[in-house]
């Protein structure tokens, strides 16, 4: 029996020999194969969690940046007010004084310009933060990653504190140079304009039109110059002493200028201002709603210019929308801002591209 089988072996030795070196193939292929598919679903699960978790902090650090924009309006209306006063003015013509005629005249064009800032810097104030407040996210979550070879913090908090206060260009000198900027704009436009004159709300929307068109001038400083202050590289060239936390402020501050002299934000803000502008109109028409009883229906194509206003009575409606762009209680206007789909895109990309690891090779 035992020489059948060895007969049988050495007939056959290189088919088995054959055999058994596929069948071990096969199981240390498969053994291999079974290996690298644990290491792929324990790479996938770890990618899954890591993006899950940075979801988690993303959409926390958007509630962070409506919240940061709501207490930002009270001392944004507050600054537009001590710059433009239309109150002390309507004080003075209760007083019935012999220049009456000249202090409406101020006031039509401070209360225009004042609404038309409120706007202006709402939208900018929207814009900056979440800029500014998802670079400083997407750092902050790259200093709490699990695995972080880099020791030193990118955003430690001084340098966001020194970083983030420089939204005070913003409501100081940015804030004063846009004002001075649309108040000529205004006077050019209305300044010809009788009190007596009646105006429909297309009228209304022709004259802004004309007012964002002188503003947005290409001859004029681009938008971002007025919500940061001038390049700091100066600085670091100058100075002396620099800390590390100045350092990494200054290049916080670049980065910043960056990303505000993109085509992408250049987008991102007009579309903001469009829907902002849209709004003010909306506002706007409660005034202008034909009398009760007439016949034509306020959803006709011309009902823009159906009803007509004089400008005397425009200008307290205008001067008081103020309380309404400027206002921490959530608005139509200012939510409308902060739930634009453009501008959680935007902020999607710009944390996207600052919670990146790459960003440490920087």
């Amino acid at each position: 029996m035992f020489s059948s089988i060895l007969n049988f072996i050495k007939r056959h030795r290189k088919k088995l020999i054959f055999t058994g070196t596929v069948i071990g193939g096969i199981y240390f292929l498969g053994k291999f194969a079974q290996r690298k598919l644990q290491e792929i679903q324990e790479r996938e699960a770890a990618e899954y969690i890591a993006q899950t978790r940075r979801q988690f902090h993303f959409e926390s650090n958007q509630r962070t940046c409506n919240m940061t924009v709501l207490s930002m309006l009270p001392p944004l209306r507050e600054a537009i007010l001590a710059q433009l006063n239309s109150e002390s003015l309507t004080a003075l013509l209760k007083a019935k004084p012999a220049n009456k005629l000249e202090i409406w005249e101020d006031l039509k064009i401070i209360s225009f310009t004042r609404t038309i800032v409120a706007v202006y810097s709402t939208c900018m104030l929207v814009v900056l933060l979440r800029v500014q407040l998802n670079i400083i996210g997407g750092y902050l979550y790259l200093d709490n990653s699990v695995g972080k070879s880099v020791t030193t913090p990118l955003a430690p908090p001084d340098v966001q504190q020194q970083y983030l206060s420089s939204i005070q260009h913003l409501l100081g000198d940015g804030l004063t140079e846009l004002t001075s900027l649309v108040k000529r704009a205004v006077q050019s436009a209305l300044g010809s304009f009788s009190l007596k004159q009646s105006l429909s709300l297309l009228d209304v929307e022709q004259q802004l039109s004309w007012i964002r068109a002188e503003v947005e001038s290409s001859a004029q400083r681009p938008l971002p110059w007025y919500m940061l202050a001038a390049d700091e590289d100066a600085l670091a060239d100058q100075a002396r002493g620099l800390t590390e936390n100045d350092l990494m402020t200054i290049r916080l501050l670049n980065e910043t200028r960056d990303m505000l002299d993109s085509p992408d934000f250049s987008t991102v803000l007009n579309a903001c201002l469009n829907r902002g502008f849209s709004h003010l109109l909306d506002n706007l028409a409660e005034f202008f709603r034909p009398p009760p009883g007439d016949s034509a229906p306020s959803s006709a194509p011309d009902s823009l210019s159906a009803v007509s206003l004089p400008l005397a009575k425009i200008i307290p409606i205008v001067n008081g929308q103020i309380n309404t762009i400027c206002s921490e209680t959530p608005s139509h206007f200012v939510q409308d801002l902060l739930m634009n789909d453009q501008v959680k895109e935007f902020a999607a990309n710009v944390y996207e591209t600052f919670s990146a690891p790459q960003e440490l090779q920087k």
